[in-house]
C-alpha cells in the first residue's frame, strides 16, 4: 500500500501490525513504520523512541545498524520542536554509532574462486551485480547463508566457496542495504575499502534452492537502483 501511494491504508496495516506484534523485534520494525504515517512531528517522535525502545532492549547485531538512523530522525524531530539541546545529543549519538559498527564476526565472503587461507581479497573487482562496475570496496557479511547466496551469484564457473575472512582495517555497514527495505542492517552486511584475510573456510552453510536463485536473478535484472560505491 505504501509503495502505491495509499499511506492511509499503510498507516492502518502498520498500526495493526503494532497491535499484533508478540516480541520486541515485531515491535520495532512495526514502531519503526507506524513512525512513517504519523501527521505530526510529536507522534512521529513518539513512535521513533518507541522502536528505539525495543531496538535497544534486543540491543545485538540485528538492530543496532538501525541506531544512527533512529538516533537522526529522532534528532530531526527535536530539532523540529525547537529542543536543540535533545536534538544536538541525538545527532551526537547517531554519529557515534555510524562511525562504530558493533558486530565484530566472524565474518564471510562467498565466491566460486579458488582461494587459499592467507591470501587478502582486495576492492577492485567487477560487481556480481553489474558486470562492467569496478567496486571500490570488498563486501563481506556476518551470516554464513548469507555469503552462500553471494556465491551463487558470484561469476565463474567453479564450484561456490564461503571463505571466513578477517577485516584488516576499517568497515562500515553496506549502505546498499542499511536502512532500505527493513531499518537498520538485518542482512548484517559490510563493506571495507581495505583488504579481507582468508582466515578459514566455512563449510557448513545452506545453499539456495534453485528457484529461489533464479528468482532473485530475475529481481535483480529488473531493479532500476544505482549501486552506491
Amino acid at each position: 500500500m505504501e509503495e502505491k501511494g495509499k499511506n492511509d491504508e499503510a498507516g492502518k496495516l502498520f498500526l495493526q501490525g503494532w497491535e499484533e506484534a508478540t516480541n520486541d523485534l515485531e515491535k520495532f520494525l512495526a514502531a519503526h513504520y507506524v513512525s512513517r504515517h504519523q501527521k505530526t512531528v510529536s507522534d512521529k517522535l513518539k513512535w521513533l523512541e518507541t522502536a528505539l525502545e525495543y531496538a535497544l532492549k534486543i540491543n545485538d547485531d540485528t538492530v543496532k545498524s538501525a541506531f544512527p538512523a533512529l538516533y537522526s530522525n529522532i534528532a530531526k524531530c527535536y530539532e523540529d520542536l525547537s529542543d536543540t539541546v535533545k536534538a544536538k545529543e541525538n545527532y551526537e549519538l547517531a554519529k557515534l554509532y555510524k562511525d562504530n559498527p558493533a558486530d565484530k564476526g566472524p565474518f564471510y565472503h562467498g565466491t566460486k574462486a579458488d582461494l587459499q587461507i592467507g591470501e587478502l581479497l582486495t576492492a577492485g573487482g567487477n560487481s556480481n551485480y553489474k558486470s562492467d562496475f569496478k567496486m571500490n570496496h570488498i563486501y563481506f557479511t556476518g551470516l554464513v547463508n548469507g555469503a552462500g547466496l553471494a556465491a551463487a551469484l558470484a561469476k565463474g564457473t567453479g564450484p561456490e566457496r564461503v571463505y571466513i575472512v578477517e577485516p584488516t582495517g576499517n568497515y562500515e555497514n553496506d549502505p546498499n542495504l542499511t536502512d532500505k527495505k527493513f531499518p537498520g542492517n538485518p542482512t548484517r552486511s559490510y563493506r571495507s575499502d581495505s583488504p579481507l584475510k582468508i582466515i578459514g573456510e566455512a563449510i557448513d552453510w545452506v545453499r539456495p534452492d534453485p528457484e529461489d536463485l533464479q528468482k532473485f536473478r530475475e529481481k535483480l535484472e529488473d531493479s532500476e537502483g544505482q549501486i552506491i560505491n
